[in-house]
């Protein structure tokens, strides 16, 4: 299986990378009038047909530019434009060779004495230092489209199945509008519902940190940015939308978005209401939230549900109602002083039913355990946000970002199991019901102060960040366990449990940068680290003389904390050229590791130190403006709990006693990482390999033993040899004849561990593999026709050493299909089409299911109202089984879901924007 992976990757790598043969495009630019070189000029091949953009480069800091291009049998223009000049254009009726353009001379443009006018067309890119430019109006899209749509016609942009955005094949993980968060950074929000239109530039640069951002330092992230710029014109005004929709089964939806924007004051307010799963916030124009039996990687969660800011919305685990309000807020306050800020209410009130059937691998032996449970979880949270960046001086800048959450919930729980051994034997059985009340507050807030200096490379930065988590649940349990093979007495409790949760964790870095040269810096600084937890829980028996719970259970009742206080003294440097950057830093972490607990009366106390080596590397080679290889390491330890090293019986779980080990290490590991990216725009395709992983030098493990009930005791060990890596391979490639265009993407994702423990004393190991390709293909005819089908096929396999079985495996196989029709004008008819199917799922569960969407929509009144028809689950077959292979276990879970629906809605679009001011001409007034 690897054999064959690896020959397919090395196959495609050397197919693409020597398939044509490459054509050198160089020339001088430099100034007409001072006969200068000009830097940073933009040089770039469009289609004399259609103005697309092939290819493109910019000019170093002699003028120079040399790129290479395959060969076009097409008429094509090679254009150079800088801020300042005229544009320069050159007609070439194909490129079959090297050609060497000689001294390029550029014109002042002409200026008038008004204001400066370019006599020119604006480039569709544009360099800008480390930043790539588009210009939004040169892409042609619907005049009703978002953002996504725009962002999708980009070349070297690429959005797949899975909603993952690539920029050259550099994943996109930051989204802002105006160099502000728009709701969220990752910007779910603003690329589904701003219109395209009142996009003027796009633009993308490296992920930095908020530190790198004002030092200048350069990124240390292997992640893209795209920053939104408004078009002045739309810049002042009102816009946004209003939907509401009424479906069959009672189903509804509504959701409203208003955006007010006036310079760099802008206010947003959404709401939405459903009971469908669904944020309110359509994921996609044709198909909102309903997707064809697939998931989308960035927007949602593995079982469908989806998450802003942390509050999570629906998903495959049961039905949802959800209620929702959110504010967002920028503004420049004074000249340095800039504000940012969201707040976000949500209600969600979710019904499940889970029926699990799980076997349990014993080196002596299988049991399986069969469950089903009834719950119910309703929760309010309060979520807000806040950024204040104030610039001193051009030089100095403090930015402060607190952020708060509140949460309130209710849980309740009806559930019963029991285990059979492989003959079987009833091992035991257990009936409980629970009811929750919990109530938690998380603030965190993060401190940066820079300090540049004139000195390219110089500059001193402090950070202070502060997490504090304060939670309260209070439980009430009805249950009863009954053992029927060993001696262990029947377990029946009827109990109230107050658990009370404490985390405070503090983190300072200082740090100081001297440039040696102006390619080399030198680094030197200290983090401090104090984390503390606490967890108080008090146990009540019922007593039914006072109808109450009143009586003190001492078992279980338990009181620890852990305090971690982590200096960590560091120093390194960073060398950036031009075709690559090197950072590395290294240090020696002080760890003073405290424990303490008090359990029936008895204090226990655990104090450790440790001196632990600190090593974080990178090194980022570019061979071009889109070819890179990223290669990182770095030497990680993390601590156990206090439950996994406090030495005392936790009998919380009627089936599960849990003791500590004072006697284990840390959790010590290297961490690697390999990228390797390229991406050519004369042929619009890329491909990429990367891989990664952890590899242990000491983990901590479960070591658990089972008596003739199969009741549990677990303690905790140490094990080396364990390791978590992936690996994959990725390629796309776009060709786009007059109006039809042709996409294809292959992306092969695999993952293996190698995963240790103890069962009944002895050491098991468990080495899994999974290796899921995944193919996709999209036809578009201009603007009236798509279809999009992908495939995607999924293979589990677990070898196991010292247990019954040898192995266990399972496969899954997806198609989806989606087509999409925009003809007749104003009309818009899409159907979903998803298949399903679990190899080796267990009896009583269905393998295979269907999932069909459709949904017909009609725009009127100048496109302002669009009306709406869509029917979730066409065939009323939609579930969601699904098996896991772990270390210990294959469990076989069903869970309820969305059945079909159709729903009718009515959007209305609100867009009034002011004109743009005109200044004063330079003229006397009479």
């Amino acid at each position: 299986m690897l054999k064959t992976f690896y020959s397919i990757i090395a196959l495609l790598f050397f197919t693409f990378s020597f398939s044509q043969k490459t054509n050198s495009l160089k020339g001088k630019i430099i100034d007409e009038t001072t006969k200068l070189p000009i830097e940073s000029a933009t040089v770039y091949i469009s289609s004399a047909k259609d103005s697309v953009v092939i290819d493109y480069t910019i000019s170093d800091k002699f003028g120079k530019f040399d790129f290479k291009i395959k060969n076009i049998a097409k008429p094509v223009y090679l254009k150079i434009s800088s801020v300042g000049f005229d544009d320069f254009k050159i007609n070439l009726n194909s490129i079959d060779s090297d050609k060497d353009f000689g001294t390029v001379s550029l014109k002042t443009a002409i200026k008038n004495i008004d204001e400066v006018v370019i006599k020119s067309e604006a480039p569709p890119i544009r360099i800008k230092k480390d930043t790539l430019e588009f210009n939004a109006s040169s892409f042609k899209v619907r005049p009703d489209a978002n953002v996504e749509t725009l962002l999708k016609q980009l070349p070297g942009v690429e959005i797949d199945a899975d909603g993952k955005i690539t920029v050259n094949g550099k994943e996109v993980n930051q989204i802002l509008v105006n160099g502000k968060p728009f709701f969220d950074k990752d910007g779910k929000i603003a690329l589904q519902n701003l219109p395209s239109d009142i996009i003027n530039k796009v633009q993308v640069s490296d992920t930095k940190t908020t530190k790198e951002e004002k030092t200048g330092a350069v990124a240390s992230s292997n992640n893209a940015s795209i920053n939104l710029t408004i078009d002045e014109k739309k810049n002042k005004g009102f816009f946004g939308k209003i939907m509401a929709g009424a479906g069959t089964n009672d189903r509804y939806e509504s959701s409203g978005l208003a955006n007010y924007f006036k310079n760099k004051t802008k206010v947003s307010i959404l709401a939405s209401s459903n009971n469908i799963n669904s944020t309110g916030f359509s994921m996609d124009e044709i198909f909102d939230n309903m997707g064809g039996g697939r998931s989308r990687s960035m927007w949602v969660n593995g079982d469908g549900s989806f998450g802003i800011n942390g509050r999570r919305f629906g998903g495959n685990t049961g039905i949802t109602r959800s209620n929702m309000v959110g504010i967002n807020y920028s503004d420049e306050w004074k000249k340095g002083l800039d504000a940012t800020g969201s707040y976000f209410f949500s209600n969600t009130n979710s019904e499940n039913v889970n029926r699990t059937n799980q076997t349990n691998l014993l080196p002596s032996g299988n049991f399986s355990t069969n469950s089903t449970s009834k719950t119910t979880d309703e929760r309010f949270g309060h979520n807000m946000t806040f950024e204040l960046e104030y610039k001193i001086d051009s030089l100095t800048s403090i930015v402060i970002e607190p952020r708060y959450t509140k949460s309130t919930g209710k849980y309740k729980s009806a559930s019963s199991q029991e285990s059979r051994d492989n003959v079987d034997a009833l091992l035991n059985e257990s009936t409980s019901s629970n009811f929750s009340d919990s109530d938690s507050d998380n603030f965190g807030n993060t401190l940066t102060f820079t300090k540049t200096f004139r000195r390219k490379g110089r500059f001193l930065s402090v950070s202070f960040e502060n997490e504090n988590n304060k939670s309260l649940d209070e439980t009430t349990t009805n249950s009863n366990t009954i053992f029927y093979q060993g001696t262990d007495p029947d377990d029946t409790r009827n109990q109230l449990g107050i658990t009370k949760k404490i985390s405070d964790n503090y983190y300072s870095e200082i740090e100081f940068s001297e440039p040696i040269t102006d390619s080399l810096q030198i680094k030197v600084g200290t983090d401090v680290r104090f984390d503390k937890q606490l967890e108080r829980i008090n146990t009540f028996d019922y007593d039914s003389v006072s109808d109450d719970y009143s009586i003190n259970n001492d078992l279980l009742s338990t009181y620890t904390t852990s305090f971690t206080k982590t200096l960590t003294p560091k120093a390194g440097f960073d060398w950036n050229k031009s075709k690559f950057n090197v950072r590395a830093s290294f240090g020696t972490s002080i760890v003073k590791f405290d424990n303490h607990s008090d359990y029936v009366g008895v204090a226990t106390d655990l104090n450790k130190d440790y001196l632990m080596p600190y090593i974080s590397s990178s090194i980022n080679y570019r061979f071009t403006k889109s070819k890179n290889i990223w290669i990182s390491y770095n030497y990680e330890f993390e601590m156990p709990s206090a439950n996994q090293v406090l030495p005392f019986e936790n009998l919380s779980n009627p089936l599960n006693t849990f003791i500590g080990n004072p006697n284990i290490d840390l959790n010590k590991y290297h961490n690697v990482y390999f990228s390797y990216r390229n991406y050519d725009y004369a042929t619009r395709s890329g491909y990429g390999i990367y891989s990664g992983g952890n590899f242990y030098e000491s983990q901590v493990v479960s070591s658990t033993t089972f008596d003739a009930d199969r009741k549990r005791t677990t303690t905790y060990q140490n094990v080396t040899g364990t390791n978590n890596y992936w690996f994959g391979f990725y390629m796309n490639k776009s060709i786009k004849k007059e109006t039809h265009t042709y996409k294809f993407g292959v992306n092969i994702n695999n993952w293996a561990n190698v995963s240790k423990g103890f069962t009944d004393g002895q050491l098991y190991s468990a080495k899994s593999f999974n290796f899921s390709p995944r193919f996709n293909f999209t036809y578009e005819y201009g603007e009236l026709f798509t279809i999009n089908p992908t495939y995607n096929y999924t293979l589990s396999k677990t070898d196991f050493t010292n247990y019954v079985v040898s192995s266990a495996s399972n496969f899954t196989h997806k198609f989806n299909v989606q087509i999409t029709n925009y003809w007749p004008k104003n009309w818009t008819f899409g159907n979903d089409f998803g298949y399903t199917y679990n190899s080796n799922i267990a009896d009583g569960f269905k393998k295979d299911f269907y999932l069909w969407n459709t949904s017909l929509s009609y725009s009127f009144f100048q496109k302002k109202l669009i009306a709406k028809v869509k029917v979730y689950d066409m065939l009323n077959q939609n579930l969601s089984s699904t098996r896991t292979i772990s270390a210990t276990s294959i469990r076989d879970e069903e869970n309820i879901v969305l059945k079909r629906y159709a729903m009718f809605s009515l959007t209305y679009k609100i867009e009034k924007f002011g004109a743009k001011e005109k200044k004063p001409s330079n003229r006397f007034m009479w």
